[in-house]
């Protein structure tokens, strides 16, 4: 009887076949960066462990910024993978799922004990099984163009950051009090839900392919203005964002809809063509 795994001497050829080849240095650079956010949201947690919580609030920030980075940088090196992918799946669970929730749960929703608990839960919950419909139904071929401008629910690293919201305003002065821990636990609940609706939400992943030449100063501009905003007044500046991001949720809703509609009317163009 052969042995379960066959005698093999350093140096000779594999008898299953030929050697596998080296992994391009352009395919790792995306996954280091991925591993960066995740070493990022694991810092967040032991700080929120030592109460240092707007510096774990800021690793969280850190972890969503880089998250935005790596699949831009890996498109741009052609260094895709499907392990890149499921790594940055997982990824994302623990930054936006499982570090918000702990965060939230020292900070204030341990006032309610098991129930605040239950609501961590629910959201880090939530943000698994929005990830995991994105990545199931990301592929889709039949998906109509017009889709890819859109996410379905509540993306995970705005769910992340648009769930502290209510830290956001304890730094800014409106204090944490037990008996506002019941509406903490609502809005947090709130949140959960918009990432696993059916809601249309704008993506902005088609943003930064091409940029007009006219923009790209003000873009500079821009950006600076933003860094330097969060920089020096960080809590204004994440509750200011926070609270744009959900008013363009109806705006989003509208234009999908429209989109929607332009897409059934050429479709019954094209079947009445034929």
């Amino acid at each position: 009887m052969d042995p379960l795994f066959p005698p093999f001497q350093p140096g000779s050829p594999d008898p299953e076949g030929p050697r596998r080849r080296a992994i391009p240095l352009r395919v790792l650079i995306p996954n280091m960066i991925t591993l960066l956010a995740l070493c990022a949201g694991m810092t967040a947690i032991r700080l929120a462990i030592e109460n240092k919580l707007d510096l774990a609030i800021g690793c969280i920030v850190v972890a969503a910024l880089l998250d935005g980075v790596d699949g831009r940088v890996a498109r741009y090196l052609k260094g895709t993978s499907k392990f890149g992918a499921e790594l940055d799946s997982l990824a994302d669970f623990v930054n936006f799922g499982v570090v918000p929730g702990i965060v939230l749960y020292f900070w204030g929703l341990h006032d309610l004990r098991s129930i605040g608990w239950i609501g961590s839960l629910v959201f880090a919950i939530c943000m698994v099984l929005r990830l995991a419909r994105f990545n199931v139904t990301s592929g889709d071929p039949n998906r109509p163009a017009f889709q890819a401008n859109f996410f379905t629910g509540m993306p995970a690293p705005a769910g992340a950051c648009t769930v502290l919201l209510p830290i956001y305003l304890d730094f800014l002065g409106l204090t944490h009090e037990p008996s506002h821990a019941k509406y903490e636990l609502a809005y947090v609940l709130l949140i959960a839900f918009l990432m696993i609706s059916t809601i249309p939400t704008f993506s902005g992943k088609k943003l930064g392919n091409r940029i007009p030449r006219e923009w790209v100063l003000p873009i500079f501009v821009v950006a600076v203005v933003v860094v330097m905003l969060l920089a020096l007044y960080p809590w204004e500046s994440l509750t200011s964002l926070t609270v744009a991001y959900l008013a363009t949720i109806p705006f989003g809703v509208i234009y999908y809809r429209k989109q929607a509609k332009a897409y059934q009317a050429s479709l019954q163009a094209q079947r009445k063509g034929e």
